[in-house]
């Protein structure tokens, strides 16, 4: 009986692709990449009045207490997926809601 293991080798990317889609984890790390991306991304004043941020179908809402800022950054909503699609390295947001 021949070793399966000693056949394949997998790199560990590989190996954590594998882990992550058989435990369906991907739709949490990528809230988690997403949030993380907003607040390093946009800055700590809008941190500030950031209240909430869901991430769920590719639609980024973020709940900001300030609406002077949320009218202000509603005019460059496209820049703003295209800036945090580019600092996570993949295509994750297409729409982005500001409440």
């Amino acid at each position: 009986m021949k070793n399966k293991r000693a056949n394949e080798e997998k790199s560990m990317k590989d190996l954590m692709e594998i882990f992550k889609n058989k435990h369906r984890l991907n739709p949490g790390l990528n809230k988690v990449d997403v949030e993380n991306a907003w607040m390093t991304q946009l800055g700590p004043a809008i941190k500030n009045y950031t209240n909430e941020i869901k991430f769920r179908n590719n639609t980024l809402t973020v709940h900001l207490s300030s609406s002077a800022l949320r009218e202000e950054l509603s005019y460059g909503k496209e820049k703003i997926i295209k800036t945090l699609n580019e600092s996570l390295g993949r295509e994750l947001i297409s729409k982005l809601i500001l409440r």
